[in-house]
């Protein structure tokens, strides 16, 4: 993973705010008779971070929270789960600092509402089929 890590166009996390922790893992290379701590885990403290704006650490913590963690322990070498436990720290904070879409209303189609209207009547007929029948009050 190069350092600077980019997120988007004007934005790079320098690989020091990010604390990388190794420990024994329970994939492949953590039962091997040389035992290695293959399994990584990349941390990111948002509110710490010097990096990203007030605006920007609100995004993050409000759809991640205030720590973001990444682990990889798929492969057998360390420094392998190192990079993908950096790029999938990268991608999941690449998608918590996109901006949301505005919604635009629709109208339902006038199909949509006519298939509304024939269940709802549907339902309607089914239930009024169950009531009791009238007593003949003999």
């Amino acid at each position: 993973m190069q350092d600077p890590m980019p997120l988007r166009r004007g934005l790079a996390l320098p690989l020091r705010e990010v604390v990388v922790r190794t420990s024994r893992s329970s994939g492949p290379g953590g039962q091997h008779a040389n035992v290695t701590a293959s399994r990584v885990e990349a941390i990111f403290d948002v509110e710490a971070s010097e990096t990203l704006s007030e605006t920007q650490k609100q995004r993050v913590i409000s759809r991640l929270g205030p720590r973001v963690t990444a682990v990889a322990q798929d492969a057998r070498s360390q420094a392998r789960n190192r990079e993908l436990a950096l790029e999938r720290l990268q991608s999941r904070l690449i998608a918590a600092l996109a901006p949301e879409r505005p919604r635009h209303a629709t109208r339902p189609t006038a199909a949509s509402v006519q298939r509304r209207l024939d269940s709802k009547r549907r339902q309607s007929a089914r239930k009024q089929s169950r009531e009791r029948p009238p007593d003949d009050g003999d």
